[in-house]
């Protein structure tokens, strides 16, 4: 009975998601600004109300990620243009930072192979290298250099957060270090597609696949945060004092 209520529950999670892509797909092909303001917002509250139906269990790390990737997406109903993408650089770059909590007592680095730490630490180094070029390259095209600043710094955070949960689903190999990979790497295409959208070229299919990628990287999250209601701590057999004792008398 209860598998059949999580099979269910993983089904409505999952036609949340759905509503959630069509809502924003109507209004970024409509180029309706009323539903292309107010479609990015539902996400997260959306996810959480179908979440704390069943669950009521959250980690202080995570509702404050929720909090801030809350604030930066309605940051466009807030502020003007000028400052909207410093605004929302900022927030997103403290929500990064909390699931950076949730994810660094996981990595064990002394407990992580040679030849794997040295793999990991040369792409780390060639990512950063790639990084550092890019953001020279927009300090000579964008005349504003806190824009610059806060892309280096999200960018940067992304990349830290991706590096450390890979070393992380390399050491372990389970199933919740794969789904949180997963969502960070949906949130590292997220912010690819809207640096195009933002620097390169502005596409209506480029904005509707980076609020596609965003709401999968949430739903992953969330995926993962219901699974680890699930993990329980191991029981510790207790054996009972007569008992050891009478163990002891039969094998003498």
């Amino acid at each position: 009975m209860n598998n059949w209520l999580n099979f269910t529950f993983k089904k409505i999670f999952l036609f949340a998601l759905i509503l959630l892509i069509a809502i924003n797909s109507v209004g970024v092909a409509s180029e309706d600004a009323l539903i292309m303001k107010t479609a990015m917002p539902l996400f997260i509250p959306v996810f959480l109300i179908f979440f704390l139906v069943k669950y009521n269990k959250l980690g202080v790390a995570f509702i404050l990620f929720l909090l801030f990737s809350f604030l930066g997406d309605i940051a466009s109903m807030f502020f003007s243009e000028e400052i909207l993408l410093e605004a929302t650089s900022i927030l997103y770059i403290i929500s990064y930072l909390y699931l950076l909590i949730m994810v660094l007592p996981k990595f064990k680095f002394l407990e992580v192979n040679a030849i794997v730490g040295t793999y990991l630490l040369l792409v780390f180094s060639i990512t950063i290298y790639f990084l550092y070029l890019i953001y020279s390259v927009l300090q000579t095209i964008i005349p504003n250099h806190t824009e610059v600043l806060l892309f280096g710094l999200k960018s940067a955070v992304l990349i830290v957060l991706g590096f450390i949960s890979f070393a992380v689903y390399l050491n372990t190999q389970t199933k919740q270090s794969v789904l949180f990979l997963t969502a960070i790497i949906f949130f590292g295409l997220s912010v690819i597609m809207n640096y195009i959208n933002l620097y390169y070229l502005y596409n209506w299919s480029f904005e509707l696949l980076q609020r596609v990628l965003y709401a999968l990287a949430l739903y992953v999250m969330f995926i993962y945060i219901m699974n680890s209601n699930f993990i329980k701590k191991p029981k510790q057999i207790k054996i009972k004092e007569s008992e050891h004792y009478a163990s002891d008398t039969v094998l003498s």
